[in-house]
C-alpha cells in the first residue's frame, strides 16, 4: 500500500535556532551527556551529533555548550507553525523543528506539491528562519527530502516511483535506530537499498518488530499499516474543568490522566496511535487544536509534556488568552500495536505516593525533570547506568546482560565523574609517568594530583588498554586505565589517553 504524499518542513539546528545562536559560532545543545545539535561551525571542526561533550571539545576545544530546553524549543517553533497554518490548516508537528502536512489537499487547491511547497518555503524563509521543504510518499522519506533540498533551493519533490531509488543510496542510520543499524552496518548492510533487497519474513524473524519497522520503512512504506476501526468509534479522552484553570500546571496534570485513558482504549482493541491531537478551548470561546508525532512511542507523561509546549506556546503567541474550560486528546491516526514483552514473572509495582510526587514534580519542571538509573551494557564505569525519565521504559542501547570482556571487574566505583578532572600522575623522581604503545608503564607511578591535592600512591595495577569505537571515528577512543590507592585510604580509577592522566571515578 502506497503511503499518502506529506509536505515536509525542516528548520535544521533548531534547538540552537530557538535559543538565538548564530549559526558561525561553534555550539552544542547537549541532551543525556550527548551531543544533539550543533551549529555549522561547530561541524566543520568535526563535532558531529551523539558525540560525548568530552569528544566535542576535542575537536573544537571553544565550542559553547548549551542545556537542553524543550519547552523553549517548542514555544519558538510555534512561529514557524503559525506561518504554515497561513497556507494549510492541517499542521503535525512531528518534533520542534519539524513539521508535516497531507500534500493532497494543499495541492490540488494551489495548483501543484511544487507551487503550494515553494509558497510554504517563502513564507517561512520571509520570517527569517531557516528552512527546507520535501515532499514525497510518507513523512520518512519526505523528511529525507527536505533534508537534501537543503543544499539545493530549498524544495525537493520526489515522485511516488522514484522513491525507493531515492531512498536506496541513504545509509541505515537516517532510520535512528542506533542499536539495530550498529548491527546491520556489522552485517555488510549498509544502505536502505541494501535492507529493501531482503525478505521482509527474514528480516522480522530476524531482528523482531524494529526490524520489520526498518525494512517497511526502507522500501518507501510506511512504518506500521493503518489499522481498520469503526467510524463511529471514539477513542479520544476529555475533560470539562468545573472551574476555569487559569495555570498550565492543572492542566498538565489533567492531561496526564487523559493520556492514560486514551492509551487504555488504544490498548483494548490492541492499537496505537500515530498523530495525537491536542485540542483547548478558554472560557472566551476560544479553541485551538494541533497535532503532534506520537508512533505509538510517547508514555502518558511524555504526552504531558508536549500539552504543556503547546499550551504554553499558544499563550506565547497569544493565540489562546482565555482560562482553560476543556482540554481533549485524541488519536489522529491508529495502527496496529506490536505489543511490548513484559517480564515473566510480572513487574514491580511503584509506591503510590512516590509516583505521585515525581509525577507532580515532572508536571512543574518538566519530563525530564525525575529520573531513575536503569544498569546498561559497556565497559566504562560511565557507560553501565543511564538515566531515564521517570515513567518511561526505554531499553538501552546496550544492554547490560550481555556478556562485556575487558569490563572494570567488581566493585563498581562509588562515584564516577560525568566529565573527568584532569590529573597528574609522577613517578619518585618526579618526572610524569607515561604508557607506551605496548601498554609498558614509564616508571612506577608514586605521586598522584588532583586540582591543588597531593596524594601519596601506595599500591596501583594496571594498564588496562582499552581500544573502543575503532569502527566510528567520532566516539573512537584508545587509554588505559589504572586501579591506584593513596595514603587517606581511597582507592582511584585513573585513564591516560593521548598522554594526558584523568580520575574516571573513585571508590569507597
Amino acid at each position: 500500500m502506497t503511503p499518502p504524499r506529506v509536505l515536509v518542513l525542516w528548520c535544521p539546528d533548531w534547538p540552537l535556532t530557538a535559543a538565538g545562536t548564530d549559526p558561525a559560532v561553534p555550539a552544542v545543545v547537549l541532551t543525556s551527556g550527548r551531543v544533539s545539535a550543533c551549529t555549522a561551525a561547530a561541524r566543520a571542526t568535526g563535532v558531529r551529533r551523539g558525540q560525548r561533550l568530552r569528544d566535542a571539545q576535542r575537536y573544537c576545544p571553544d565550542v559553547e555548550v548549551l542545556d537542553e530546553d524543550p519547552e523553549g524549543e517548542a514555544r519558538a517553533f510555534e512561529q514557524v507553525v503559525s506561518v504554515i497554518e497561513e497556507t494549510c490548516p492541517r499542521v503535525e508537528v512531528v518534533r520542534p523543528g519539524l513539521a508535516a502536512i497531507p500534500a493532497r489537499g494543499p495541492s490540488r487547491y494551489y495548483g501543484g506539491e511544487e507551487v503550494v511547497g515553494g509558497m510554504i518555503r517563502d513564507a517561512v524563509l520571509g520570517r527569517d528562519f531557516v528552512c527546507a521543504v520535501g515532499v514525497a510518499d510518507g513523512t520518512f522519506a519526505a523528511n529525507l527530502a527536505a533534508r537534501a533540498a537543503f543544499d539545493d533551493d530549498g524544495l525537493r519533490l520526489i515522485p511516488s516511483s522514484s522513491t525507493a531509488g531515492f531512498l536506496a543510496p541513504h545509509p541505515v542510520s537516517v532510520l535512528e535506530m542506533p542499536e539495530l543499524t550498529g548491527v546491520l552496518f556489522r552485517l555488510g548492510i549498509r544502505t536502505l537499498g541494501d535492507l529493501a533487497t531482503l525478505p521482509p519474513r527474514d528480516v522480522l524473524a530476524r531482528f523482531g518488530a524494529e526490524g520489520g519497522v526498518a525494512h517497511r520503512l526502507a522500501t518507501g512504506q510506511e512504518a506500521r499499516p493503518p489499522a481498520p476501526r469503526a467510524t463511529d468509534e471514539d477513542l479520544s479522552a476529555h475533560i470539562d474543568f468545573d472551574q476555569p484553570v487559569e495555570q498550565t500546571e492543572p492542566a498538565v496534570f489533567a492531561a496526564k490522566a487523559l493520556a492514560d485513558q486514551m492509551h487504555a482504549k488504544l490498548g483494548e482493541r490492541g492499537l496505537a496511535c500515530v498523530r495525537v491531537e491536542v485540542e483547548a478551548g478558554t472560557a472566551d470561546g476560544e479553541t485551538r487544536s494541533r497535532l503532534w508525532r506520537h508512533d505509538g512511542l510517547l508514555s502518558s507523561l511524555a504526552v504531558a509534556e508536549r500539552v504543556r509546549w503547546q499550551l504554553d506556546a499558544w499563550r506565547t503567541a497569544g493565540q489562546l488568552n482565555g482560562h482553560l474550560t476543556h482540554l481533549r486528546l485524541a488519536p489522529d491516526q491508529v495502527v496496529i500495536d506490536t505489543g511490548r514483552q513484559l517480564s515473566l514473572w510480572g513487574q514491580a509495582e511503584n509506591d503510590e505516593q512516590v509516583a505521585r510526587a515525581a509525577t507532580r514534580i515532572q508536571v512543574m519542571l518538566g519530563h525530564a525533570a525525575v529520573t531513575r538509573p536503569q544498569l546498561a551494557g559497556g565497559r566504562g564505569p560511565g557507560e553501565r547506568v543511564v538515566r531515564v525519565p521517570w515513567g518511561d521504559s526505554v531499553a538501552p542501547t546496550l544492554p547490560a546482560d550481555r556478556p562485556w570482556p575487558g569490563r572494570l571487574p567488581q566493585p563498581s566505583p562509588a562515584v564516577v565523574h560525568p566529565e573527568p578532572p584532569p590529573a597528574r600522575v609522577l613517578d619518585a623522581a618526579g618526572t610524569p609517568v607515561a604508557v607506551s604503545g605496548r601498554s609498558t608503564v614509564s616508571a612506577p607511578p608514586a605521586r598522584l594530583t588532583v586540582g591543588k591535592k597531593e596524594h601519596t600512591i601506595t599500591g596501583w595495577t594496571g594498564p588496562w588498554p582499552v581500544r573502543e569505537y575503532w569502527w566510528e571515528r567520532s566516539r573512537h577512543r584508545r587509554c588505559a586505565r589504572f586501579q591506584v590507592t593513596t595514603e587517606d585510604g581511597r582507592a582511584w580509577l585513573l585513564a591516560i589517553e593521548d598522554g594526558r592522566w584523568s580520575v574516571e571515578a573513585v571508590y569507597d
